[in-house]
């Protein structure tokens, strides 16, 4: 009788992300991966101690594919930018796991391939290197929260994305004048949450630099 199969790490986490792609990290459970793969949870066991650490690797899977090639280009506010991009996109195809990655953070080759490239531009500014940790969390503060909202618009299916617009649509324009009346005067301009998300994205991301440039000697 043939034994049983050895799965690669590799072949773990590429299989676990693709079950995260439609369900959440509550509902993603160890025997729920072991099935797919054919085999058993305790042979997963060997490589992860639990549940909580299999979802970091998954995560640092995405931010190390994200970095995959990366080369650092320009002034110190491009090389920022571009690596927010470059994870943007990568949660983009994943966005079950930008929720995760901002819950469970990650230790691994990825986090630390973004890591040193933001320090590094951050360094580059010339600001005193006492102030570049309390930047460099700011700003990843900033750039994990902006992912992880907009990834949580792009886990809806159509029907409940529409179902959300129809409850936009009746909260703004259905708004009493009387009790809402700023809410009523606006109603016509106001956006749904999801709309313009990558004008949103440079746009509070350029900010953010822009008072960080603001600081330099």
């Amino acid at each position: 009788m043939a034994g049983r199969r050895r799965w690669s790490t590799a072949e773990i986490l590429d299989t676990a992300a693709e079950l995260l792609r439609t369900s959440d990290a509550e509902s993603f459970s160890v025997r729920k991966l072991a099935a797919a793969l054919g085999t058993d949870s305790s042979s997963l066991y060997r490589h992860f101690r639990n549940k909580t650490e299999l979802l970091r690797a998954v995560a640092d899977r995405i931010l190390a594919a994200a970095m995959d090639g990366y080369h650092p280009d320009g002034d110190w506010k491009q090389r920022i930018t571009a690596t927010a991009l470059r994870l943007r996109e990568a949660f983009g195809q994943h966005p079950q796991l930008a929720a995760i990655w901002g819950r469970y953070g990650s230790g691994g080759t990825g986090s630390r391939l973004v890591m040193e490239e933001v320090l590094q531009a951050l360094w580059a500014t010339g600001l005193p290197d006492e102030e570049i940790p309390l930047r460099y969390h700011r700003l990843v503060v900033l750039v994990a929260a902006l992912i992880a909202s907009e990834a949580g618009i792009g886990t809806l299916t159509p029907g409940e994305y529409e179902q959300g617009m129809e409850q936009f649509r009746v909260a703004v324009l259905g708004a009493d004048p009387d009790r809402f009346p700023a809410l009523a005067h606006f109603a016509r301009e106001i956006r749904p949450l999801g709309a313009e998300r990558r004008v949103a994205f440079d746009e509070i991301l350029a900010a953010h630099l822009a008072r960080i440039e603001a600081a330099i000697p």
